[in-house]
């Protein structure tokens, strides 16, 4: 979503869960410590966190203010770009789906699915959470409906303690889109950052686990915060669902090996100190001037809202899946903010099947490219010369 639809949806957005969670006024003082606090127990503090922490009703208030409104907001910003694929009938299962962002973010960002008749099963083991998701999405859904009709959406929420370890699926209908937002993040995090080889069993699970919930020709959709070790992890996860025939359907414009690993992997043909990883920023201009506020005074203000993520499909035909990663790979995947060259240039960092790419070229033209955007691929870039710091290809944008 862009522009006018965006700041409408996000002012909305606001304005509505105030109301659909109304808390007295005596408690507004007390709410940016609550969400510093929660946002402790999310990152540094992180033993001091137990799973069911949103049945506390302090945290679930904070989390539903602050964390909910963010996480739709990334979400809005990726999904109208994403092929889902759904149609009538289709099963959404979302994996520790908390209070349904991902269904109310669906919502919200693509309106041309809300007619379609849909199943989602979200799974969660905070009953509290699921028992908010329920409420906020059926006052979400509402808005877009007659007094007359029903929402076209059927939402379950299941309460189930999610093991990546279990080897089979528990007797449910195979879903069309399997989804996990902000999830695994919650197992991963507790590993040593330096522990690649637990991190890449913690990917190969959560591939296997995704993949048994999947109808065949299903999409499979993991979104992860920004940062380097989700980075990695989704990286690791595209090797795995490889594995399982499942090949990457974005953002990766190709199939081949990822050139930004994160982690401790080389890059190109050179060693670079600064391991990159693939991530995506998009500014936070349009949010909702009561959570820039709410931002500012919790002392975690957000200019930009950044996200790692990772679609997944299946390979139902050879031939229209080869020619479709041709076309692919005659683009190149920009995935990172524009940075200063010499010769008063600027770059960007992109991937192609050829690996990592630097761009260059005039600074305003740089900067015009919208993070994730797909450019066309220069012809000869595979013989071009190599850039000495990082080892990519150079691509010189027109």
């Amino acid at each position: 979503m862009r522009g006018t639809e965006t700041k409408k949806t996000s002012v909305s957005l606001s304005a509505l869960i105030d109301k659909t969670f109304p808390m007295p006024g005596r408690f507004h003082s007390a709410l940016p410590s609550q969400v510093a606090e929660l946002s402790r127990l999310l990152t540094g503090a992180r033993g001091d966190r137990s799973l069911s922490y949103l049945s506390r009703p302090n945290y679930l208030s904070a989390y539903l203010r602050y964390f909910l409104p963010w996480n739709i907001l990334r979400l809005c910003r990726l999904l109208p770009s994403l092929d889902l694929n759904l149609r009538a009938g289709d099963a959404i299962t979302d994996l520790g789906s908390g209070p349904l962002t991902f269904a109310s973010a669906l919502w919200l960002s693509r309106p041309d699915l809300r007619s379609i008749p849909l199943e989602f099963i979200c799974i969660d083991n905070c009953a509290p959470a699921l028992a908010a998701g329920k409420k906020f999405f059926a006052a979400l859904s509402s808005q877009d409906t007659c007094a007359q009709e029903t929402c076209a959406w059927k939402v379950t929420g299941v309460r189930e303690k999610i093991n990546l370890k279990a080897k089979t699926a528990l007797a449910r209908k195979k879903a069309a889109l399997v989804c996990a937002v902000n999830f695994f993040n919650e197992i991963y995090e507790d590993l040593p950052h330096t522990n690649s080889e637990a991190l890449k069993r913690a990917a190969c699970d959560a591939a296997l686990l995704m993949h048994n919930q999947a109808a065949p020709e299903a999409r499979i959709l993991t979104l992860e915060p920004g940062v380097p070790q989700s980075g990695q992890f989704i990286s690791l996860l595209r090797s795995a669902f490889l594995e399982l025939g499942r090949p990457p359907l974005s953002p990766c414009p190709h199939s081949e090996t990822c050139p930004m690993p994160g982690g401790k992997a080389a890059l190109g043909k050179t060693t670079n100190a600064k391991n990159r990883w693939c991530h995506f920023a998009y500014t936070a201009e349009d949010a909702p001037k009561e959570l820039s506020r709410l931002s500012a005074a919790v002392g975690i203000p957000k200019e930009r809202l950044v996200l790692s993520y990772l679609l997944a499909g299946a390979q139902k035909d050879g031939q229209k899946h080869t020619k479709t990663a041709q076309t692919a790979a005659e683009k190149v995947r920009v995935i990172s903010d524009a940075f200063a060259l010499p010769d008063n240039k600027s770059g960007r960092y992109g991937c192609c099947s050829g690996g990592l790419v630097l761009l260059t070229g005039n600074k305003s033209r740089i900067e015009k490219i919208a993070s994730g955007e797909l450019v066309p691929k220069s012809a000869g870039i595979a013989d071009s010369i190599r850039d000495q710091k990082s080892g990519a290809l150079i691509m010189e944008i027109k």
